[in-house]
Formats: structure tokens, C-alpha cells, sequence
């Protein structure tokens, strides 16, 4: 066992050493290959289907161990069009992927290695905004329509729309959506805990059931829920209701401070908030 572990040893050695500079420079740009893949996929819905994908493939590599020749016919003959079929599954968000490359590289390659990361002081202030603006659209009935987009990229599922880019606060977010505002009519896209864009148009929910007689916004509230991970407020403007949408679901009749303790939970603040207290203490 030594012995053959010194020869393993050994050779692995002699491989280092046969390593040049220019299978360096591949094995750094392979490496940053995959990340950027992994970057693209994992800021948009395409990383659901990935994720969908890697299923399959484990399931192929189990029939190949296990012996399932009938399963394995059936994969294998699947994955020759594998290709094909991802680039049409991709295509829009692979158009826009490689728009922004053309245009803007290496913003692209910025906002990539910058994620999204605010503090938590900062993701407060912002959800205490949020909640002091609904509760004033809830009391004088003005309806509000506000997007919190978390892992997945929304610019392939939204539409038009226009930009804003401002910090997060009660009067903004008021002024916008504000009858006579040219931006009342629409959603608001909240990115990186700014605000990204306003009257955006988002796909509308078809689960009649769910909805029953509730109105174009909470269609649409939910239907952009279905289709990424954001955290979608409504407030109704015939009733001033409060709801929020997650996960094609949805919740009505919160109040402000259910609505800011549902906010806190879903970005983990109150369990931060209560950990920093217990060490302080």
C-alpha cells in the first residue's frame, strides 16, 4: 500500500512538473469559463431548468451504473438534441447575455464580481420605507404594485418600463405611484435595495382560482411570483388591502407591520438582528 501510494505520489509530482505556463493560462481561463456560465445561470430563471437538467443527467449516469438498458436508450437518444434544445429553452436570455457582452463587457464582468450585497442596516431602512409607503397608499387607497427582486435576474421576464436608480424611500416610492404620476401605471423593479425602474409591465398569473375576482395587479403580483423568486407588495386601489405574493402564492389583509415582519423574515433580519443582541449581551 505505501509503495503504490509513493508511486501515485510520484507521478502526480512528475505531472506538476511537465505543467507550463501556458496550460496555466488555459486552466485560469477554463476556470473563469465556468464561472462565468455559472454566474449567467444562477441570475435568471434558466437556473431552475439547469437545475432540471443535472436531475436528468444523474439519473442517466444511475441507469448506465445500475444497468437499465431501456432507461439509458431513452437518455442517451434524449441528450443528442440536448444542445439544440437548450439554446431554444436559453435563447432569450442567451440574446441578452451576449447583447451586453457586445455592449458593455466589462460592466458585465463588474456586476458579476460585485453580487448584490447591502448591509443590514441599509436592507432596514429600506423595508422600513416600503412598509411606511403602503400604509400612507393603504390609507388614502392609491394602488402600488413594488417588485423586490432577489436571485433571479428580472430583465428577460419584465417589460418596459423606465429607469430610475434611486435610493429607497416613503416619498419616492409615493411621488410614483401617485395618480397623476406618468409612472403610476405599472410596477416597481427594487434591485440591490435601490430602485431600479418604474411603470414596468410584468406577465400576468392565468390561476383564475386562486385570484377569483381580484384585479390586473394582482394578477400580474403573482404571475411575476410564478415565474422568478421576487417578493412582490400589492396594495389594492378600490379597498387599500395589503397583500404579498411569493412563490405563486399570495397573501391579503396584512397590515404594515405584518407586512414588515413578513419582509424582515425573508431576508433573515429579525433572526440577524436577534443574534447580534445575544452577543452583545
Amino acid at each position: 500500500m505505501a509503495t503504490e501510494f509513493e508511486f501515485n505520489f510520484s507521478s502526480l509530482v512528475n505531472h506538476l512538473k511537465n505543467i507550463s505556463f501556458i496550460d496555466i493560462i488555459d486552466i485560469i481561463l477554463v476556470t473563469a469559463l465556468f464561472y462565468l456560465v455559472y454566474a449567467f445561470i444562477r441570475d435568471r430563471r434558466a437556473g431552475k431548468l439547469a437545475a432540471g437538467i443535472l436531475v436528468f443527467l444523474g439519473i442517466m449516469v444511475l441507469s448506465n451504473v445500475i444497468g437499465l438498458k431501456t432507461m439509458s436508450y431513452i437518455f442517451a437518444n434524449f441528450f443528442q438534441i440536448g444542445f439544440i434544445a437548450l439554446v431554444v429553452v436559453f435563447q432569450p436570455e442567451l440574446r441578452s447575455a451576449l447583447e451586453k457582452m457586445g455592449t458593455e463587457p466589462l460592466k458585465g464582468l463588474k456586476t458579476i464580481g460585485d453580487g448584490r450585497s447591502r448591509n443590514e442596516r441599509e436592507i432596514t431602512q429600506a423595508i422600513d420605507s416600503i412598509c411606511d409607503a403602503c400604509r400612507t397608499m393603504s390609507e388614502i387607497r392609491t394602488g402600488a404594485l413594488i417588485v423586490i427582486e432577489r436571485g433571479t435576474n428580472l430583465d428577460n421576464i419584465v417589460h418596459g418600463g423606465t429607469t430610475v436608480n434611486a435610493d429607497i424611500s416613503s416619498p419616492i416610492i409615493l411621488n410614483i405611484f401617485y395618480e397623476g404620476s406618468p409612472l403610476h401605471d405599472g410596477a416597481v423593479i427594487i434591485r440591490d435595495w435601490r430602485i431600479s425602474r418604474a411603470a414596468v409591465r410584468l406577465p400576468l398569473s392565468e390561476n383564475d382560482a386562486l385570484l377569483g375576482n381580484l384585479g390586473t395587479r394582482h394578477h400580474a403580483a403573482l404571475g411575476i411570483s410564478e415565474e422568478s423568486d421576487s417578493v412582490v407588495i400589492v396594495v389594492s386601489e378600490q379597498t387599500g388591502i395589503i397583500s404579498l405574493a411569493v412563490d405563486g402564492k399570495i397573501k391579503r389583509r396584512l397590515s404594515p407591520e405584518t407586512l414588515r415582519t413578513e419582509l424582515n423574515g425573508m431576508f433573515e433580519l429579525t433572526r440577524k438582528s436577534k443574534r447580534k443582541a445575544e452577543e452583545q449581551a
